[in-house]
């Protein structure tokens, strides 16, 4: 059985590359169209222009990003193509004949998903989020545009007695349009303070620049214009640099800094919590699209391998699709995330279970 296992495994193994030769190369070429449309435009300081070659180094760093994403599709269609070449061998039905039911026949494809799910977990901590980064601000450089999610609503932040909101990040050092309000233990509103600029000169200290303060005393204010004065925050660096970033170009680590951030500031944190255990239920949904990509190719035989795939590849669409409905009405309802994000793998899991005992 290890020499069955083993060569099961290696054929499992070549069609996960043919699938990622076939599914990254396509996904990554609509998002270099994607980026050839900005090819041309003028930095608002007209210095320089987003480039031909600009568009191509998104688009590659874009690429481990792009294999995470597909990695349950590449799962689906590459053990449907491996067992399938075997069908068409016959070498699928010898093993029927044998006597190795479609439950042992699962296990050679379940290692080669654990070792699979391992390799995409290390892109998610250490490649993929680096490089995504490094898109991200590359665009922006050349643009010449601020990285802060929202648009013209800026960066936002707060804690127990604090908001801060950041027009712009000039860079990892510099901040433009800062408007601090600072409220007391009833939550009245005792001062506002607006700076045009702010240089971040350690973990805590900022200082303010062309600064204007208005101070709220009962039903006075008084306003008052400095040139630039010291201010303690409860931002650091890092906790900037994470706010500028998509929830999902986050590693695990910093979303899990991060969720306990806002946690402790009293922010919501159920986006960026729904991102993290949705890496969870990645993994989920891999291995169960190798379990599901079984049943296909054993019922091929009465029905024709052509339509199982067309199938599979239908199936896999609508778990697309279906995963995507679920983690957006989760968030939008507040259910709890890590259910949210693992329900579907591990339904599709039972489901493949069910569905495999089943087959004769």
């Amino acid at each position: 059985m290890t020499i069955i296992n083993r060569y099961l495994a290696f054929q499992v193994f070549i069609g996960l590359c043919i699938a990622t030769v076939v599914l990254l190369p396509l996904i990554s070429f609509l998002d270099l169209l994607g980026q050839l449309d900005d090819v041309g435009k003028v930095a608002q300081d007209r210095k320089g222009f987003y480039g031909v070659k600009d568009a191509f180094l998104h688009t590659a760093l874009l690429m481990p990003r792009r294999f995470i994403q597909l990695a349950p599709f590449i799962a689906l269609l590459g053990n449907v193509i491996a067992l399938g070449r075997l069908a068409i061998n016959q070498e699928l039905t010898a093993l029927r004949i044998a006597g190795i039911s479609p439950i042992r026949l699962s296990w050679a494809p379940l290692g080669v998903g654990v070792i699979l799910v391992l390799f995409v977990a290390l892109l998610e901590q250490f490649v993929a989020p680096q490089l995504q980064q490094k898109a991200i601000l590359h665009r922006a450089i050349v643009l010449e545009q601020s990285v802060q999610l929202g648009g013209d609503l800026g960066i936002w932040a707060r804690n127990e007695k604090n908001i801060l909101r950041i027009g712009k990040m000039l860079n990892s050092k510099r901040a433009a349009n800062v408007e601090v309000l600072h409220f007391d233990d009833d939550g009245s509103l005792l001062t506002y303070t607006y700076a045009k600029y702010a240089d971040i000169i350690d973990d805590n200290l900022w200082k303010l620049s062309d600064v204007i303060t208005k101070t709220f005393t009962g039903e006075q204010i008084e306003s008052v214009s400095i040139s630039s004065m010291n201010w303690k925050s409860f931002l650091n660096p890092d906790d900037i640099s994470t706010l500028n970033r998509p929830p999902e170009s986050l590693s695990p680590f910093e979303l899990f800094q991060h969720i306990r951030f806002l946690q402790t500031t009293g922010q919501e944190a159920d986006a960026y919590a729904l991102a993290l255990w949705r890496k969870a239920g990645g993994a989920l949904t891999t291995i169960a699209m190798l379990l599901l990509s079984i049943p296909f190719v054993l019922g091929s035989s009465r029905t024709g391998l052509v339509n199982r795939l067309v199938l599979a590849a239908m199936v896999g669409i609508g778990v697309y699709l279906l995963d995507q409905i679920i983690a957006n009405a989760g968030l939008l309802l507040h259910f709890n995330p890590a259910l949210t994000a693992l329900f579907p793998g591990l339904a599709l899991i039972v489901l493949a279970n069910f569905w495999l005992r089943r087959i004769p």
